[in-house]
């Protein structure tokens, strides 16, 4: 057996890296942020809107601008300058159209709308018409909305003082009490200006504001018979009879008719309540009297709007 030989030398090359073994990555800790990745491999950062690369290709000619919304239907007014809404239907535009106290924003009419409606209204309008198809008018009314193809945008009418009121007409005033359904009151409102009312009270916050189903019921009205809206009904009666006016309740269990106790020398005013409640007490205490309607035994009461229609040529019969 021959002498050992010494192991063979390690070929060139590269140093052995002094110092301690490298160390694998450090996890991070579950309260860091962390790091993103590096690399061409990484994921590139978002791209800011000012710094998106262009499009390549056909149609690439920029950002696409963004497609026009249709602005949204106002909402309706609880007041004057709280907002415009739509009044719909040829009496309530045409009644507003006529009014100077409303201010109008937009007319929209279907063709054969238009034609009706020059013959109503044989002057220069304040506002030049929009002429649409009528299927437009579903986007901005509701599916109920009787509207004949003519909808006005207006502001809500100002303020209307009760003593302003009575000065500009020697007709009966009437007070609803907590009346809130809107077609009621349109009803009411209607009536009011077939018999001459000077005004028609409401009550500033039990009481529906101006919208196109108010308007639409009260047939043009709301334009002709002056709203006042108080915030204490008591006074407004107290007010009222300090001006002179003899202030009847509708009451069913009241001992006297209206026709009995209607007085023919001095002014009237009547108050309503809602179907359901009736008059308040407070309302019952204010007033001069308390009256019923003759009815049979038939029907316990009468609708409120039916009831106020009533009352009005009753009062007003023997003028």
């Amino acid at each position: 057996m021959g002498p050992m030989q010494p192991p063979p030398k390690r070929p060139p090359g590269r140093a052995r890296p002094q110092g301690p073994a490298p160390q694998s990555p450090r996890r991070p800790r579950f309260d860091e942020p962390a790091e993103p990745p590096r690399g061409r491999r990484g994921a590139p950062p978002p791209f800011r809107d000012s710094e998106a690369p262009a499009q390549r290709g056909r149609g690439a000619a920029g950002p696409r601008p963004p497609e026009a919304e249709a602005p949204a239907p106002p909402r309706p007014g609880a007041g004057a300058g709280s907002g415009a809404f739509w009044l719909y239907g040829e009496h309530a535009v045409a009644a507003a159209i006529r009014n100077p106290r409303r201010k109008n924003r937009r007319l929209l009419v279907t063709e054969d709308a238009e034609k009706s409606l020059r013959a109503v209204l044989n002057r220069p309008w304040r506002l030049p018409p929009e002429r649409i198809e009528r299927q437009r008018f579903g986007t901005f009314l509701t599916e109920d909305a009787v509207h004949q193809g003519v909808a006005l945008l207006v502001e809500p009418l100002e303020a209307v003082a009760l003593e302003d009121a009575i000065a500009a007409s020697d007709g009966p005033v009437l007070l609803l009490d907590q009346v809130t359904d809107p077609r009621n009151v349109g009803a009411i409102l209607r009536s009011a200006a077939a018999f001459g009312a000077a005004c028609v009270v409401l009550q500033d916050r039990h009481a529906p504001p101006e919208t196109g189903a108010l308007a639409r019921a009260a047939s043009g009205a709301l334009d002709i018979v002056p709203v006042v809206r108080e915030v204490n009904l008591s006074r407004a009666i107290a007010s009222l009879q300090k001006a002179g006016f003899w202030v009847m309740g509708l009451a069913g269990d009241a001992t006297r008719t209206l026709a009995e106790a209607c007085p023919r020398d001095r002014r009237v005013a009547l108050v309503l309540g809602a179907e359901d409640t009736g008059l308040r007490r407070l309302q019952r205490e204010t007033c001069d009297e308390l009256v019923r309607l003759p009815i049979t035994q038939a029907m316990e009461s009468l609708n409120v709007a039916a009831a106020a229609a009533v009352a009005l040529y009753e009062v007003v019969r023997d003028a």
